[in-house]
């Protein structure tokens, strides 16, 4: 047969069209730049974004803290020094302990394994501190566990030898070593330094494999000196806590003042706290009275009148004034003395504390005469110590007074101050007219004071105080083996609400040797219950006893004999009025 197979002829691929292979060559091309594009910017022009997520995958950083200053007193004891501690912190995400792991920890660390986990949870992927401020033993049995992903870190936690002795003026750090109360808090930006910062490399399991660089080194804080006499200090608080005890008082106060610089050289308070164990302290126990408190100075501010008087020239010492035979009707009112008397000379109102005659006084003076005598003594404005929450104490403007205020204020009632405050109002006495600025910070340059009043007017008040604490004034219980003393007795009721409660605050302010004062010592004891309540009978006492040991330790020359003390016979004491 010979048939011819015919080939079916193969179609030829259709052709692309003319714009296709040009429109995808096109686009591949700007991908690609696109992809340079986004290259180069990432290397070359926004680095910082893969570095930074670089960087998170492997390195930390750390603080470093500062080694906070030191504070002591004015002899160089320490009153607060920073010991080191270790720290134990972790990154949630590469902390990795088994359940017995995690007990034994939690046993170390005085927890429990659950509040651990609750801890590390909270946090999410950051930065988590487990322990702060722990023993170094502690933090090495800890890490012989070998957890994965526990770090140390050292850190330094503050101790105070005073205890509760200097609890009130050094006050304490928190957890952050940064001060919370005191001069610890007053004095942050001197004492805490600055904190600084380290980065480190971290494996996978979270465990610090190298240090990178110091970021930022830390700056040591510095040491603060303060006007504060460690010894006299001791002394101060001995012998105050011993007048609480005896009296059963609810609280105290005591501060000791240079005559001369205006330091303050012991602050003492009661009730008081440890620092180095606070846990459970109330909050109350914490305050400094001697600067956030204030009370009725009561008859401490007699003085201060007489000097109004002297300097305005409407009396003179031993002008005579007429006591009304112990009774003196205001208005509605109607001021009383303890011991009623007839005419007594300017200084024996001092000596006696004659409320009528202090009364009477005032009376005599513009109500502007005697304000402006008061503040210019620093009452109504706060001591200016640099103490944190200190406080002013009210004085209310002269043109408010009634002629019965007027008379009241004369001894004490009616306006308010805090101890230290009354403390430096008489530095006025004891440096001839000038009052001194006082201070917590020791200091070694001579301090200039203010005058206040003329240095004859200082010099009759300084007679007048130093007759207070002789047989015949409300005082002699303050007098001091082998020292002229001068001082004054307050004794006022307290302020509550709208009325006067019965209960008391017994005070004394004075100063020795009379001769040529060095020491300024103030004591306030707030409701004595045990059996007197009245300041020649419950302050005088501590003063004399602080006063006479405080003389003798700074080796301050005698200025009388040392069988000056006379006390007069019992049940002629003399005491003034509330």
């Amino acid at each position: 047969m010979s048939a011819t197979i015919a080939r079916r002829a193969t179609p030829a691929p259709p052709a692309l069209p003319q714009v296709r292979a040009p429109a995808l060559f096109g686009a591949l091309a700007v991908l690609f730049a696109v992809l340079v594009g986004r290259t180069f910017y990432l290397q070359w022009m926004d680095n910082g974004f893969l570095q930074e997520r670089g960087a998170a995958r492997f390195s930390r950083e750390i603080e470093l803290p500062a080694h906070r200053g030191r504070i002591v007193d004015r002899n160089g004891s320490a009153l607060a020094i920073s010991t080191p501690v270790k720290s134990l912190w972790t990154f949630p995400g590469q902390f990795e302990a088994t359940s017995a792991e995690l007990a034994a920890l939690a046993r170390i660390l005085e927890t429990t394994p659950q509040r651990l986990s609750a801890r590390i949870a909270a946090r999410g992927d950051d930065f988590t501190v487990l322990a702060r401020q722990i023993a170094p033993e502690a933090a090495a049995r800890a890490m012989a566990l070998k957890i994965k992903g526990l770090n140390e870190e050292t850190e330094y936690r503050r101790y105070y030898p005073g205890g509760d002795v200097t609890a009130q003026i050094v006050g304490f750090t928190g957890d952050q070593d940064r001060g919370q109360e005191g001069m610890e808090l007053a004095q942050q930006e001197w004492l805490g330094g600055k904190i600084g910062s380290r980065r480190v490399i971290i494996n996978r399991r979270g465990d610090v494999v190298e240090d990178i660089a110091s970021v930022r080194a830390p700056q040591a804080g510095r040491d603060l000196a303060l006007s504060i006499d460690s010894r006299l200090q001791y002394l101060a608080f001995r012998e105050l806590a011993a007048a609480v005890e005896r009296h059963r008082a609810k609280a105290a106060g005591l501060v000791i003042i240079d005559a001369k610089s205006g330091e303050i050289l012991a602050l003492a308070n009661l009730p008081t706290y440890n620092p180095n164990a606070r846990n459970k302290t109330a909050r109350e126990r914490m305050r400094n009275r001697a600067l956030t408190d204030v009370f009725e100075p009561g008859s401490t501010m007699k003085p201060f009148t007489i000097a109004t008087a002297l300097e305005a020239g409407k009396v003179r010492p031993d002008s005579v004034i007429h006591t009304e035979g112990g009774a003196l009707t205001i208005g509605s009112a109607t001021i009383h003395d303890a011991h009623a008397a007839g005419p007594l000379t300017v200084e024996q109102v001092i000596q006696k504390s004659s409320n009528v005659g202090a009364a009477k006084i005032a009376l005599s003076l513009p109500a502007e005469t005697l304000w402006k005598t008061f503040s210019d003594a620093g009452i109504g404005t706060p001591p200016r110590t640099g103490f944190p929450g200190e406080v002013a104490g009210r004085l209310r403007p002269a043109k408010t007074w009634r002629p019965i205020e007027q008379a009241t204020m004369s001894y004490g009632h009616g306006l308010s101050v805090n101890l230290v405050q009354l403390a430096r109002a008489y530095t006025i006495f004891a440096n001839d007219g000038e009052l001194k600025p006082v201070t917590l910070l020791k200091t070694d340059a001579p301090v200039a004071g203010r005058p206040v009043v003329s240095t004859q007017t200082a010099r009759a008040v300084r007679h007048m105080l130093e007759l207070a604490t002789q047989p015949g004034g409300t005082a002699p219980k303050a007098q001091v083996a082998g020292y002229r003393v001068a001082g004054k007795t307050g004794t006022a009721r307290k302020l509550e609400g709208h009325a006067y409660a019965a209960k008391y605050v017994a005070s004394f302010v004075g100063f020795a040797p009379a001769s040529d004062p060095r020491l300024i010592v103030a004591v306030m004891i707030d409701e004595p219950s045990g059996g007197s309540y009245y300041g020649g009978d419950v302050a005088g006492p501590v003063f004399s006893d602080v006063m006479g040991a405080a003389l003798r330790l700074l080796g301050v020359p005698t200025d009388a004999p040392v069988d000056n003390v006379i006390l007069p016979p019992p049940g002629n004491e003399i005491r003034e009025e509330t």
